[in-house]
């Protein structure tokens, strides 16, 4: 009898044709598949962020394949797939590989030492892969609508002007756009107009020659010029000095750039993509925008959702950061009240805090499971305490959580805020108060001592009377 094997590869299982049996179940799990039964390609979707390997029947064409791929390539990264074919059918067979499959297996095959060396080819993570992995998650109906549109948008060769929150992916949202555009082979170049002196913005786009101010040793090719054939992203594009917005406006139209010190035009061949999270029309109006060029890089707009209100993009993303972040010799996953909170958060920092959120759990976690102690959110929307509180701590948190919240308008959302703080504050006190050392305190808290060293140094941050612990 061949023993199990050490290493478990959670895979989805699409059979349109028939349940996978018990005897058979067993040989798969000796060969190291863990397997979950899937019905539907919604099923599927829903337990993407488990699998390491998607394997799918094929029943006569590859619909089902190009379907499953499409599903995978919009949860945000590459879900191998493998195929079961009938023996007699070699066509289907090469087609699979041709369209993406990564291997194709006879579908009444269940030898373990046959899934044992198909397994072994599945494509690994490694350092390189994880740090090359762009944040494409588009599961969420309304990220999915957006993902169509932008697809269409591609195929044209009109600027476009990606709009939403600070945090919310507008930079993948723009490669996106090249990456299905025909320009998908040429250079993608971005800048964040509000990350650099305005001294040198003009420079780094357009370039200068050699002699054209003092220290230039040589000519520069600038950022339109590197993107010849390709895009160029202009991020933030709202803090672009007035007089550049003179300059780019030009080159837009004209297609043609002068380097700073030179006399020739260069002809350009570039696709603009610009984003913002301000409100445009305001700033023209402001007159710190020019309506000219708004209506020069608006040919189409695309809308990015923040984060609280494309729900279905909350746990694919989270997921794809524990890919990411994560170690590679093993797979870390959400508790159920974990994935709970993380869908009931508010999200105000979008994508970006999420990664923040998911980045500092796997510092704070032990081994496998990240749990709900572990998530450490930038708002305080944590969890409360049902239990009593001390009417003298309460009014210890109450003082200095006013303070903190002083500027706030509304006062139920004050009391609200205060009171999640003074259930926690309140059960952090009680801890440390009945045990004899801060690790007896974090056991009966439930949570990690490197959990409640870091609750503590908040509460004492805001100026909340913390006791001291061994």
């Amino acid at each position: 009898m061949i023993a199990p094997t050490e290493i478990s590869h959670p895979a989805l299982w699409l059979d349109p044709k028939a349940a996978v049996g018990a005897a058979e179940r067993e040989q798969l799990q000796s060969a190291g598949l863990q397997l979950l039964p899937v019905a539907t390609l919604e099923d599927l979707k829903q337990g993407l962020a488990k699998a390491r390997l998607v394997v799918i029947r094929l029943m006569g064409d590859v619909s089902l394949l190009e379907e499953v791929k499409k599903l995978t390539q919009s949860f945000g990264h590459a879900v191998p797939v493998l195929c079961r074919v009938e023996r007699h059918n070699f066509e289907l067979a090469i087609e699979a590989m041709r369209r993406g499959a990564y291997q194709v297996l006879a579908a009444d095959d269940f030898s373990i030492n046959t899934w044992r060396e198909s397994l072994a080819l599945a494509p690994k993570r490694t350092e390189e892969a994880k740090k090359n992995t762009q944040t494409f998650v588009f599961v969420d109906p309304n990220s999915q609508h957006l993902l169509e549109l932008a697809r269409r948008v591609a195929q044209t060769q009109v600027s476009a002007l990606v709009v939403g929150p600070t945090g919310a992916g507008k930079e993948v949202l723009a490669r996106v756009l090249h990456d299905a555009s025909p320009r998908h082979n040429g250079p993608f170049v971005a800048l964040n107009c509000a990350a650099l002196p305005e001294n040198l913005i003009e420079d780094l786009l357009f370039g200068h020659e050699k002699g054209a101010f003092t220290g230039a040793l040589k000519e520069h090719r600038g950022l339109f010029e590197q993107a010849h054939g390709g895009t160029i992203f202009l991020d933030e594009i709202a803090e672009m000095p007035y007089h550049l917005q003179t300059k780019l406006l030009r080159v837009l139209q004209d297609r043609k750039i002068t380097r700073l010190g030179g006399q020739t035009s260069i002809d350009l061949d570039v696709r603009l993509i610009a984003a913002t999270n301000k409100d445009l029309r305001e700033a023209i109006q402001n007159r710190e925008f020019r309506e000219d060029l708004y209506f020069r890089i608006s040919a189409f707009k695309l809308s990015i959702l923040p984060l609280r209100e494309r729900q279905g993009d909350i746990l694919p993303l989270a997921t794809q950061f524990l890919t990411n972040f994560g170690p590679i010799d093993k797979q870390v996953e959400f508790t159920p009240r974990a994935i709970e909170l993380l869908q009931q958060y508010s999200w105000p920092g979008n994508v970006r805090e999420l990664q923040n959120v998911v980045q500092r759990a796997l510092v704070l976690g032990n081994g496998e499971l990240i749990t709900e102690s572990d998530l450490m959110f930038d708002q305080w929307e944590e969890k409360t305490d049902p239990r009593p509180m001390n009417v003298s701590t309460t009014s210890q948190l109450m003082s200095y959580g006013q303070r903190e919240v002083s500027d706030a308008h509304d006062p139920e959302l004050v009391n609200l805020s205060t009171a999640v703080k003074s259930s926690e504050y309140q059960a952090i006190m009680a801890a440390i108060q009945s045990t004899k050392n801060r690790s007896e305190a974090a056991q009966k808290l439930g949570i990690s001592p490197r959990s409640l060293r870091y609750k503590m140094a908040q509460f004492r941050e805001r100026g909340a009377p913390m006791m001291a612990a061994a």
